[in-house]
C-alpha cells in the first residue's frame, strides 16, 4: 500500500546540508501496524510527516496505492490528503475556541461535505470513543487522554485508509496512555486502517504487526 523508493529529505541551515533521511526503502502492506523507533532527531517525524504529504522529500518517490502522490499537483495532495490519511500528534493541536464535536467535524467540513452529515459522523466516532456525553466541552475542559480522543475521532472521520500517530501518548500518564493505545490499535484491527506510530514507547510497538528503526538517517530492523 505504502512504498518508499529511495526517499531522502535534507534540510539546509546556515549553509549546511542536514541528511536527515538516507535513501530509504520500504513497503507498509495495507491493513500493517507499524512502530517506528529511534531517538530524538533520528528523522521519525520527518519520515511521518513525509508519508503524510505534509513535507515532501527532497529525493526519492512515496507511492500510495501504487501512485507516485507527489506527481501530483499540490492541490491534488491536499484533498488527497484530506480524505484518505488520518493524523493524530502528541499535541492534539485541537482548536480552543470550539467544542469537541466542532474540532471532531472540522477535517469533513474542509471537505466541503454537509454540515449535518459531518455533525452526524463526528457524533458517532465520539460516542464510540466514550465521550458522547463530553460533546459540547471545550478542549480547556476535557483531561489529556479526553482531548487525545477528541484528535482521533477527528482523524477518523473522513474514514481514511492511513493513520498516521506521532507520540500519541507522550503527554499522558501511563494508564491513559494505554487506553489511547487500546484504541488505536483496536482501529488497525477491526476498521483494517493501516496504522503508523512514531514512539519511544517498546511496549507499545511490541504490540505492533511490524517494527522498524531509524538511526543515521537509515532504517533498521528493530529487535
Amino acid at each position: 500500500m505504502i512504498k518508499l523508493e529511495n526517499l531522502s529529505k535534507t534540510f539546509v541551515k546556515d549553509g549546511n546540508k542536514i541528511e536527515v533521511l538516507r535513501g530509504l526503502n520500504y513497503e507498509i502492506k495495507k491493513g500493517e501496524s507499524l512502530a517506528v523507533l529511534g531517538v530524538s532527531g533520528s528523522g521519525k517525524s520527518t519520515l511521518v510527516h513525509i508519508l503524510g504529504t505534509l513535507d515532501h522529500p527532497t529525493d526519492g518517490h512515496l507511492f500510495i496505492n501504487g501512485v507516485n502522490v507527489f506527481d501530483w499537483k499540490e492541490r491534488e495532495i491536499s484533498q488527497f490528503r484530506n480524505s484518505k490519511i488520518g493524523f493524530v500528534f502528541q499535541f492534539n493541536n485541537l482548536l480552543p475556541e470550539f467544542d469537541a464535536l466542532e474540532n471532531a467535524m472540522m477535517p469533513a467540513l474542509i471537505s466541503g461535505m454537509h454540515k449535518r452529515e459531518a455533525r452526524q459522523l463526528a457524533l458517532q466516532l465520539l460516542t464510540e470513543l466514550g465521550l458522547g456525553h463530553r460533546v459540547r466541552h471545550k478542549p480547556g475542559e476535557l483531561s489529556g487522554g479526553e482531548q487525545q480522543r477528541v484528535a482521533i475521532a477527528r482523524a477518523l472521520v473522513m474514514s481514511p485508509e492511513i493513520l498516521l500517530a506521532d507520540e500519541p501518548t507522550g503527554n499522558l500518564d501511563t494508564e491513559t496512555g494505554k487506553k489511547i493505545e487500546d484504541i488505536l490499535l483496536k482501529l488497525n484491527e477491526e476498521k483494517k486502517i493501516t496504522l503508523v506510530v512514531v514512539t519511544h514507547n517498546k511496549s507499545l510497538a511490541e504490540r505492533m504487526s511490524g517494527r522498524i528503526g531509524l538511526r543515521d538517517g537509515k532504517i533498521y530492523d528493530y529487535q
